[in-house]
């Protein structure tokens, strides 16, 4: 947030909404994880994960998402997301499963570097598109 008088108001603020979206889903299914919601576990199994290992997932996917809201580990918390939908993506494509669900957690990470690129100015240091 400290970059944001050098960020467009309108960019930042559709940044942030999308940020606000996708940390409330990160949120949500952290939560089923550690709670071991039915649908939860049932995924998870399919998907040949152990049940013993899905409340680790949660609390995992959980901290990656508190690292990410906060801005002073935002960069960190965005690598831990990346690992975590990669990772995702990685398990559902090696199970084949009809209609490339793989292509979700895809859309997710990059979704995730998009929106840091959108609001925040160091990483639009980093990758400049621009002169």
């Amino acid at each position: 947030m400290e970059m944001q008088n050098t960020i467009p108001k309108p960019v930042w603020w559709t940044g942030t909404i999308v940020k606000s979206l996708l940390c409330l889903f990160m949120a949500f299914d952290a939560l089923m994880k550690i709670i071991k919601h039915p649908s939860a576990v049932e995924g998870s199994v399919q998907m040949g994960l152990p049940e013993s290992s899905i409340p680790f997932l949660g609390v995992y996917l959980l901290l990656a998402t508190a690292l990410y809201i906060y801005p002073k580990t935002v960069m960190l918390g965005m690598l831990l997301l990346a690992a975590w939908l990669g990772a995702a993506a990685g398990i559902m494509y090696r199970d084949g499963i009809a209609g490339h669900p793989y292509i979700f957690p895809i859309v997710f990470a990059v979704l995730i570097v998009i929106v840091e690129f959108l609001r925040n100015g160091r990483i639009r240091t980093m990758v400049p598109f621009t002169k």
